[in-house]
């Protein structure tokens, strides 16, 4: 089956026609499969369980295998059994959070494509990514997202787009989170260089309804990954910043910029 796959996969990515599988858990899903919808090259939406509500347009279609598609998707909060079936089938996959690496491994030895972090995360540091690789001299990068939870009182100072705004976060691992209550969410990047003596510092960032920035990160993964956008392997979506970034404006993604 997985060989099966693996020929068909390869033959979609040449034609430029996009056939994704998609296990919607939540509404996050239902929107990243609205998303893939609008998209001309989708020529199939399959629907692998999860929740209903995609089934009225003529390019979905209910599925109980994965074999025929070249790429996965889901918002499921623990995706690892869901992409342990694709990787067996050969098929590329696109998650939110992590995998670990010993199912991830699977993906680089089939000659497949796993895009972990395809979340808010991952919209800052791509943006991160993209404003440093515009900016000339010495480059200093920070990118912040936020998380739901009770808002912080002190910590790390950071401008996001209204009506999220001032925010204070914690510094993790990979730059700022920023707990926020209620239903609206944000990404940015902060770069500043130094060219001659002088400096310069341009703010990048996203503020929408958390729901759909979670799809646009989704579905601008998987549009990517079935478009080649990335090679074979472990990715996150600023391994291809420009790109990735042309699929989230195209889904909806509005930023916005300030520079000093």
């Amino acid at each position: 089956m997985a060989d099966r796959a693996c020929s068909e996969h390869a033959g979609y990515l040449e034609t430029g026609l996009m056939r994704i599988a998609l296990h919607p858990s939540a509404e996050v899903g239902t929107r990243v499969g609205l998303i893939l919808l609008a998209e001309h090259s989708l020529v199939a939406l399959g629907l692998y369980g999860g929740i209903g509500g995609l089934g009225s347009n003529r390019r979905t279609m209910k599925i109980s295998a994965l074999s025929g598609f070249d790429v996965f998707v889901t918002d499921d909060p623990d995706p690892v059994p869901l992409v342990a079936i694709a990787a067996e089938d050969g098929l590329s996959c696109v998650v939110a959070g992590s995998i670990p690496p010993a199912v991830a491994a699977r993906f680089t030895a089939a000659g497949r494509t796993l895009l972990v972090g395809a979340d808010l995360k991952g919209i800052a540091a791509t943006l991160a990514a993209h404003e440093a690789a515009r900016m000339e001299g010495s480059v200093d990068v920070n990118a912040a997202w936020t998380i739901p939870g009770k808002a912080l009182r002190r910590g790390t100072g950071v401008g996001f787009p209204e009506p999220v705004g001032a925010r204070w976060g914690v510094k993790v691992n990979g730059g700022i989170e920023v707990p926020v209550g209620g239903s609206w969410a944000a990404a940015a990047a902060t770069v500043s260089s130094v060219t001659n003596g002088v400096r310069s510092e341009r703010l990048v960032g996203v503020a929408d309804q958390r729901d759909h920035l979670a799809a646009i990160a989704l579905a601008a993964g998987a549009i990517v990954v079935a478009s080649g956008g990335y090679p074979r392997g472990v990715h996150t979506p600023a391994d291809n910043a420009e790109a990735y970034l042309s699929a989230a404006l195209t889904a909806g993604l509005g930023v916005a910029a300030y520079q000093t």
